[in-house]
Parts: structure tokens; C-alpha cells; sequence
């Protein structure tokens, strides 16, 4: 397929499909929040004191079994120590999208792990939420990545979720339990009031830990992108970095792996969040446009990090 067909073709997945793109698997064309938030709050926060503190503790991601007292080992499934931004205005919950250092050649690989929580009836009845084979080659092109994951993803895929979780190669962050949206309207997702959005977030993190997930970030990542200062508000006492993308792959739905390969690389800057999904049934050529995505990328002078590390520099 020529260069222009490709385009063609990944424009019309974005457009065509973007309302079920959303509805069933978040991470769209980018954020839906009324600007109002993103405006403060956006790449140019700067870290907390607490991060510069950080950086010279042990990563979040080290394995389990690193040196050192027991007691001095991440609990499973508790955020683990990353970089984390300062409050915004009025101590909303600061947002991510894309390092301050725009010289430097890194760029974050982020797969959404979805699952709502109505799809077990599908889960049971064969559908995949889940894509084995893409984690198993982030491995063996040794990936750095962060996995934005739901708690009724890992309740699904608990073996999954404990194999990620405790693979220095990955982090695991809080996509919520539900994938119900955070804002209204939201590409006709359920939405969820301020006490039972900020419930959501502790419950996906406890189903992290029930999984024995062990490499987690206190990052999340809103259900569809949508967001507002309301939504904001409400997660401000969860202590979390909202993180949202600056380059859509166009992986939902897509049937063209060089489609979406040619979309990431169009957009990857210095500093670059990419988003994608971890899921077989709703994109099922993810795993294929990495291969493409990831020599390409190497060959430029890109170096893969996980949120944590862009976040940091």
C-alpha cells in the first residue's frame, strides 16, 4: 500500500470508528475535557519536590527479588515510588502528556489494557481483551512500556496481570476498575459521580494487588481521555498523575498494521507518550505495526523509556 493510501486508511479508522473506538477501549484522537484542565495543567507542570527526592530511589520496576531487606520491597499492588507532577490550581490532579525535555530522543509506549465491567458475558464467551503475544514481543525487543490497565482486566487475566506487574521491563498504571467515564458526555460511556470515580481508582488498584502485580505507578489514565476540572477534583486525594498521549496510533479497530505503524511514526517527537491497546478482539494488528514501530524508531535515534522515566526528565 503507497504511503497516501496508508494515511487514507488510518484517517478512516480514526473518524469512522471513533465514537466505538472510545466507548469500548479509551485512548482516542486525545482528551475530551472542555480545554479548562488541560490548559493549566498540561506538559508544562512541573514535578513535585517529592519527585527530585525520588529519583535516586530504586525504581518502581526493579525486580522483586533486587538486594536489600524485605521490608524495603514494593507491596504488591501499591503504587510504587515514580515521579509523580505537582498539584495544579486549587490541588487538582496534575496532567501528563508529554515531557518538558523536547531535545532529548525518548518517547513512552503506553497499551491500554480494557476491559469494562459489564464484558464478562464476551470474556466468557470467547472474545479476547487480552494479547499474549504482543507483551511477549515488547519482551523480546526489549521494550520498556507502560501498561495502562483496568481492575477488571486483571480480575480477568489475574496470571497476565502478575506477569506484567513483576517484569522490570513493564510498569502497570490505574485505567480504572469499570472504564466508565469520568466526565459527561464520553463517547456514550456509563458515567460515574465524583465518590464512585474516586472509589474506582482503589478498587483497580486493589484488584492489581490481589493479581500480585508488583511494578505499579501512582499514574491514570481517564477512561476515553475525558476528563474536566470536576473529574479533576474528584481524584485529587487519590495522589495520582493523570497521564494522556500526544500521539494517537490508530490501533482501535484497525486492520492495516502498516497503516498504523506509518501513523505512530508521522507522529513521535522527542518526549512523545504514544497511546495503543493491549487488546486482541479491538485491535487486533497492534502487535504487528510494533514490529514495524520499533526497529524504525531505533533507527532514528529514539530510546524507549517507560512514563515514569519521560516523566522524570
Amino acid at each position: 500500500m503507497t504511503s497516501s493510501l496508508r494515511k487514507a486508511a488510518a484517517a478512516a479508522v480514526l473518524s469512522g470508528a471513533l465514537g466505538a473506538v472510545l466507548a469500548g477501549c479509551g485512548g482516542g484522537a486525545g482528551p475530551s475535557n472542555g480545554g479548562a484542565g488541560q490548559a493549566r495543567l498540561g506538559a508544562s507542570a512541573t514535578p513535585s519536590a517529592s519527585a527530585s527526592a525520588q529519583a535516586s530511589a530504586p525504581s518502581a520496576s526493579a525486580p522483586a527479588g533486587a538486594a536489600g531487606p524485605a521490608s524495603a520491597l514494593p507491596r504488591a499492588g501499591a503504587p510504587g515510588k515514580a515521579p509523580t507532577l505537582a498539584p495544579g490550581p486549587g490541588g487538582l490532579t496534575p496532567v501528563f502528556e508529554r515531557s518538558r525535555q523536547k531535545t532529548e530522543k525518548t518517547v513512552a509506549l503506553t497499551f491500554d489494557a480494557d476491559m469494562t465491567s459489564d464484558q464478562g458475558p464476551r470474556a466468557a464467551d470467547g472474545e479476547h481483551f487480552d494479547n499474549p503475544q504482543l507483551i511477549a514481543t515488547l519482551r523480546e525487543l526489549k521494550v520498556p512500556s507502560t501498561v495502562f490497565m483496568t481492575g477488571r482486566w486483571a480480575e480477568e487475566y489475574p496470571d497476565q496481570a502478575k506477569s506484567i506487574g513483576t517484569d522490570p521491563n513493564f510498569e502497570i498504571a490505574n485505567h480504572s476498575y469499570s472504564h466508565h467515564a469520568f466526565k459527561s458526555p464520553c463517547y456514550g460511556l456509563p458515567t460515574l459521580d465524583g465518590a464512585a470515580a474516586r472509589a474506582d481508582v482503589d478498587r483497580a488498584f486493589d484488584a492489581f494487588r490481589k493479581a500480585g502485580a508488583v511494578n505499579t505507578v501512582p499514574y491514570f489514565r481517564f477512561p476515553g481521555g475525558c476528563y474536566d476540572d470536576q473529574a479533576l477534583r474528584a481524584l485529587s486525594t487519590a495522589k495520582v498523575t493523570a497521564v494522556q498521549w500526544d500521539v494517537v496510533s490508530g490501533d482501535a479497530f484497525a486492520k492495516d498494521p502498516g497503516a498504523v505503524a506509518e501513523q505512530v511514526l508521522a507522529g513521535v517527537k522527542p518526549g512523545s507518550v504514544v497511546v495503543m491497546h493491549c487488546t486482541r478482539s479491538a485491535a487486533p494488528v497492534t502487535e504487528e505495526a510494533i514490529r514495524t514501530i520499533v526497529p524504525e524508531l531505533r533507527k532514528r535515534g529514539y530510546r524507549f523509556v517507560k512514563v515514569s522515566e519521560l516523566m522524570g526528565t
